[in-house]
């Protein structure tokens, strides 16, 4: 009984977080639009799936992944010469936005508009195969956007050198160009980075300035996540204009 009141609170706590969009919803649907479901019970069963699985999601979590994680880079910031250290950082950042949900969803939607979409004719195999390579090429970017998040923290380099630039390529090609993968590269690069690896990037970042002397934690441990969020866009950009016709 004592192990399962942590559970009983986070799953309160989840339904707290979930209120206000829970609430929203239910006002639109009903007096806005005045339309109700038609399966009221299944619609609350799938609600209810939601609140349970999100509730282990996060639980799960933070007994397992996120303390190993810590660890593991709370130790390799310490201890880890340079070269293991960018290897363990591309490992992290990989492996841990492969299994991030929010990319999953947002590369099977975005393969699944290719696929209806008539300059874009796929079968569905081909979605299937294009999912897996949008997935493992956004986490392959963002493994580089990790190595390069530590290579900056070592070199003591300013993270507006980073940001600057790289927002303001994808702001001139948004500007210039009209193709249909700048969207989607967008919310690729924000998708990467949730509820698996952002708190694993926050340690390793923080974690190597910290064991540095001419470190701050504050100043040079953070911005792991936004050259994390940066990175894929770019690649994903570069490679929809050098492999896709017409962009």
């Amino acid at each position: 009984m004592h192990a399962l009141h942590p559970l009983a609170l986070a799953l309160l706590a989840t339904l707290r977080d979930m209120a206000p969009i829970l609430v929203t919803i239910a006002l639109f649907q009903g007096l806005v639009l005045g339309v109700w479901p038609d399966d009221p019970l299944g619609l609350l069963a799938g609600l209810i799936a939601i609140l349970i699985g999100l509730t282990l999601l996060v639980r799960g979590l933070e007994m397992s992944l996120f303390p190993i994680g810590e660890a593991l880079a709370d130790a390799m910031a310490r201890r880890g010469h340079p070269v293991w250290l960018m290897g363990f950082a591309f490992a992290l950042g990989f492996g841990s936005t492969v299994a991030e949900p929010a990319l999953a969803a947002v590369a099977a939607q975005a393969a699944s508009a290719m696929v209806a979409d008539p300059d874009f004719p796929a079968t569905e195999a081909q979605l299937a195969a294009l999912t897996v390579q949008i997935r493992y090429g956004v986490a392959f970017g963002l493994g580089l956007a990790l190595m390069l998040g530590v290579w900056r923290i070592l070199k003591g380099w300013p993270l507006i050198w980073f940001v600057l630039p790289g927002y303001g390529v994808i702001a001139l090609i948004a500007a210039l160009t009209n193709a249909p993968f700048v969207a989607v590269a967008l919310d690729l690069g924000t998708a990467a980075t949730s509820a698996i690896n952002i708190p694993l990037m926050l340690a390793l970042g923080i974690g190597l300035a910290s064991s540095l002397r001419s470190r701050n934690a504050l100043v040079d441990g953070f911005g792991m996540v936004v050259i994390a969020s940066l990175t894929p866009m770019l690649l994903f950009l570069a490679a929809a204009f050098l492999l896709v016709p017409g962009g």
